[in-house]
């Protein structure tokens, strides 16, 4: 009984390994039955999944990027605006981290939407960047017409966004980093001003990078 009891310990092995053996990590997909509208401001496609709208942008160098050039790339997405008071500063260290994490990735790529167009002209957003290291073939300032741009993050990546008119502070805008796949579909949000949010970001997007649709 002894010597089978001993032969028997490499199989249980094997089976227990075969069976439970397989990490699996499943990143959801974001409003595959639609997105839930109770005020009607959006129009989104009922009971079907949601995906990113068509849109175009001008970039630091005056060219337009958007919703194209996101096509089979991996898309980290964030709104702020450079004169932000608040949270958009720790909000751009944070891509800072984001962007080394990925330098060498040409299937990743970051947008940062600025929620104010009047001030944050292509020549202001290209210093933003600079203070904070942003290779402008990686990491996208971009900026649009103002109700385009609330719309979009209304109704395109599903985040909070209201107009502060003349006052910085009065700016309303989500802290979340927005996690978008090829194919233009949210997989995730991650708050932008918590390392440990920023880390499982980190995490997820290069499972995704690495083939976990």
């Amino acid at each position: 009984m002894v010597l089978i009891c001993i032969l028997m310990i490499p199989i249980l092995v094997f089976m227990f390994l075969r069976t439970y053996g397989t990490n699996t990590y499943e990143i959801p997909v974001f409003y595959q039955e639609g997105v839930d509208d109770p005020f009607g401001e959006c129009d989104f496609a009922d009971g079907e999944q949601h995906y990113i709208p068509e849109f175009a942008f001008y970039h630091t160098d005056s060219s337009l990027v958007g919703s194209e050039q996101m096509q089979d790339k991996i898309t980290i997405v964030d709104f702020f605006f450079t004169s932000c008071p608040s949270i958009c500063p720790v909000m751009s260290t944070e891509m800072e981290r984001v962007q080394d994490a990925f330098r060498n990735e040409d299937k990743v790529q970051i947008y940062s939407i600025s929620l104010d167009p009047d001030y944050d002209t292509p020549e202001v957003l290209s210093a933003y960047g600079s203070r904070h290291g942003a290779d402008p073939d990686k990491w996208y300032f971009l900026t649009g017409p103002r109700d385009t741009t609330y719309n979009l993050a209304r109704c395109g990546f599903v985040m909070p966004a209201t107009h502060g008119e003349d006052e910085p502070e009065d700016f309303i805008h989500s802290d979340k980093f927005v996690l978008v796949d090829g194919k233009g579909r949210i997989r995730g949000y991650y708050s932008g001003t918590n390392r440990e949010g920023v880390d499982e970001l980190i995490l997820e997007t290069k499972i995704l990078l690495h083939g976990n649709e």
